[in-house]
């Protein structure tokens, strides 16, 4: 599909996006009016709030007008807590406008390299909606820097506040992205619909001319096919790279020593908590006094994360119309958030039963980790983009080389 086909159902899909989110953060403040709790119980108040805020524009209590906090009392304070307003509104205006072009640019390079047609459009689906979610982790990371200065302590610990920024916001960007994608897929699909059909005598063949033109043309049509020894090659190194992080910097004594990294030099001392955050998939320890049976089930659901990775880079050769590194990258970085979603609703399921069977105490921990898959999954992909490109350079030549039974000079 050519990027002119592309750009209308992506943008569609980003206004869609921006206006449920921005629908949600509106919706904050009802939270706090008069009788909510008798409506759903406080437990749920107090989550639904933590969800909303980062995409409401009320402002918070550090930043309200008039604050003694910051500047004293009177014209001063009055002064200084209108600038924190103005910082807190400008923090919201790019978050917003980084989530519509964080989508829209890594939507378009998906829906141009895979296309919702001849069996991609499952695949495209779950890649746009893992997108949405990296899109907004990527407006929150973006945004974060005026979104702490607006709370009056911008010097203070500026990266362990960081850390904390960018985990937030998730669940309402997880939800929104998934209609979005659905708008988004649906329109492409409809947008990559061939020429229409001709009917009378005598016109098959100009018809099946028109549609093999107009699948050239929008990059439709099987790209080289890609051996299977070097599309798996490629998957291993790929998911190589991904169990890297999962089981070796996840460590627990691994990630401790990430943790304690902490050069004492202004704004950019105590990067531990950032670093985790970029570097981490997950975290574990060898058995204690914990029972081994539960222990083996969480690093089975580790590998089921790795399983859902490779499959997916298995794959990938075949679905996307040209296998280029940009691609590879991106799609890579989508595979590993779907693994992440997948491990993370399993062990939601396990322990549905120690949480009270609380929904939005369950869905909170979906999508933990999408800074490491961002991280991880490029270079997974570029990794595995590089490998494919060789080991497939290889076989294509030792395939040209014909064999001595055909060589004339051997007979």
């Amino acid at each position: 599909m050519t990027y002119r086909r592309a750009a209308i159902p992506v943008l569609v899909g980003g206004l869609l996006l921006l206006a449920l989110v921005w629908w949600a953060g509106a919706s904050a403040p009802a939270l706090d009016l008069p009788g909510t709790t008798n409506v759903i119980s406080s437990p749920a108040v107090g989550e639904l709030t933590r969800w909303l805020t980062p995409w409401s524009y009320d402002v918070p209590v550090s930043a309200q007008l008039g604050n003694e906090a910051f500047g004293g009392a009177g014209a001063t304070a009055s002064l200084d807590g209108l600038n924190y307003v103005k910082l807190h509104t400008t923090a919201q205006q790019i978050r917003y406008v980084a989530l519509f072009v964080f989508f829209v640019v890594g939507a378009l390079l998906l829906i141009r390299r895979l296309p919702p047609a001849k069996g991609r459009t499952t695949a495209a689906l779950l890649a746009v909606w893992t997108w949405g979610l990296v899109a907004g982790m990527l407006a929150v990371t973006v945004s974060a820097p005026w979104m702490i200065a607006s709370g009056g302590h911008g010097s203070f610990r500026f990266l362990p506040e960081l850390s904390n920024i960018i985990t937030t916001g998730r669940e309402v960007v997880l939800m929104a992205a998934l209609v979005a994608a659905v708008a988004t897929v649906l329109l492409a699909r409809i947008a990559g619909a061939g020429p229409v059909r001709r009917r009378g005598h005598g016109q098959e063949r100009e018809h099946k001319r028109e549609q093999e033109q107009w699948a050239e043309e929008q990059g439709q049509l099987p790209s080289t096919a890609v051996p299977a020894r070097a599309a798996r090659l490629a998957a291993t190194v790929g998911t190589v790279v991904i169990a890297l992080s999962l089981f070796v910097l996840s460590y627990t004594p691994v990630a401790a020593v990430i943790q304690s990294i902490s050069p004492r030099t202004g704004l950019v001392s105590e990067p531990g908590d950032l670093l985790r955050q970029w570097l981490l998939l997950g975290g574990w320890d060898w058995p204690g006094g914990g029972p081994l049976g539960e222990w083996l089930l969480y690093r089975a659901i580790d590998a089921v994360l790795l399983a859902v990775v490779w499959w997916s880079l298995r794959r990938l050769p075949g679905l996307l119309t040209r296998a280029t590194v940009p691609a590879m990258a991106v799609t890579t970085v989508c595979a590993t958030v779907l693994g992440l979603l997948v491990s993370q609703l399993l062990r939601m399921l396990i322990n549905a039963e120690s949480l009270g069977g609380d929904p939005l105490r369950l869905v909170t921990g979906l999508g933990v980790g999408t800074p490491a898959a961002l991280t991880c999954g490029l270079v997974a992909g570029i990794a595995a983009a590089v490998t494919l490109r060789t080991a497939g350079g290889r076989a294509a030549r030792a395939d040209a080389t014909p064999s001595a039974q055909d060589d004339p000079a051997c007979s």
